[in-house]
């Protein structure tokens, strides 16, 4: 019966890496003795009416994952990758007791699932490499991410520098604004901002824009872990914080104080710095 299994497995592993199981499937092949062999499942909530965009993030870096694995010289049968949607498999969330999705388990070759063997999503996020090392950990089996390449960043990154390139020869008879303390003053701080505005955090662990309860449809944008956070919570801190408002306020000030322009164009200067540095007070 055993080997019969891990046979089946088996095949469908050829056809697909990640194996789709409905109740029936789970029962027999994960939950069901005899088995000497490790089971990855993705429970989910795929469906369009269940609106779970957290579902279908995870779901692409959980099939790189899988495809990494199936695809790699190490690939053997004692590890598998499958998935249980909650419109196949209704039944196996009850039984787990399970109200939350997407979650990833690891169930062992022998004896139930342990505290651990839950994929701690909501404080890692579901970036394949984290996936990966939680694997690691439970089954010993290393897997080696291999991402499709994508040539999105390296197409931003040459119109960029197209678009720099032809504003300078545009520009040639007159490049007095490339020493421009003032410019170069606001790009630097438009870095610093970026860089402690939690998008770095962000891009390192990949967490979901949001989390939606499955049960009650209840959106959440703020973790409710100070370990962890979710991406749609840097772009709210974003538009509250006022450091960015009170810097910009004190560039426009030094401006207005040392600038020997328009008289209007300073006090229009000051006016607005006034403005800002109100609206920090008000804030606070």
């Amino acid at each position: 019966m055993l080997a019969e299994k891990v046979e089946q497995l088996m095949e469908w592993s050829s056809r697909r890496s990640v194996i789709r199981m409905n109740g029936d499937k789970f029962r027999r092949f994960v939950k069901a003795p005899p088995r000497n062999y490790s089971v990855i499942v993705m429970f989910t909530a795929l469906q369009p009416q269940r609106q779970c965009s957290v579902c279908r993030q995870a779901n692409e870096e959980y099939q790189v994952l899988a495809n990494s694995w199936r695809y790699s010289s190490a690939f053997s049968n004692k590890l598998f990758f499958t998935v249980v949607d909650y419109d196949e498999g209704a039944d196996v969330f009850q039984q787990l007791n399970m109200n939350s999705a997407p979650t990833f388990m690891h169930f062992p070759p022998k004896g139930k699932p342990k505290r651990a063997d839950t994929f701690d999503l909501q404080r890692i996020g579901f970036a394949a490499e984290q996936l990966a090392k939680w694997i690691a950990d439970r089954t010993d089996v290393q897997i080696r991410v291999f991402r499709p390449p994508n040539y999105s960043g390296t197409i931003a990154l040459a119109l960029l520098v197209s678009l720099v390139g032809g504003l300078l020869y545009l520009r040639r008879n007159n490049l007095e604004f490339i020493y421009n303390k003032t410019g170069w003053g606001m790009a630097a701080l438009c870095v610093v901002f970026a860089m402690t505005s939690g998008q770095m955090w962000n891009h390192i662990r990949g967490p979901p824009y949001a989390h939606k309860n499955p049960q009650n449809g209840q959106v959440s944008y703020i973790h409710g872990s100070s370990q962890a956070q979710f991406v749609a919570e840097s772009h709210i801190i974003l538009l509250l914080t006022t450091d960015a408002a009170i810097t910009m306020g004190m560039v426009l000030l030094n401006e207005a104080a040392t600038s020997k322009g328009d008289v209007g164009k300073r006090r229009s200067m000051f006016y607005l710095n006034t403005h800002l540095h109100l609206k920090d007070l008000l804030y606070h």
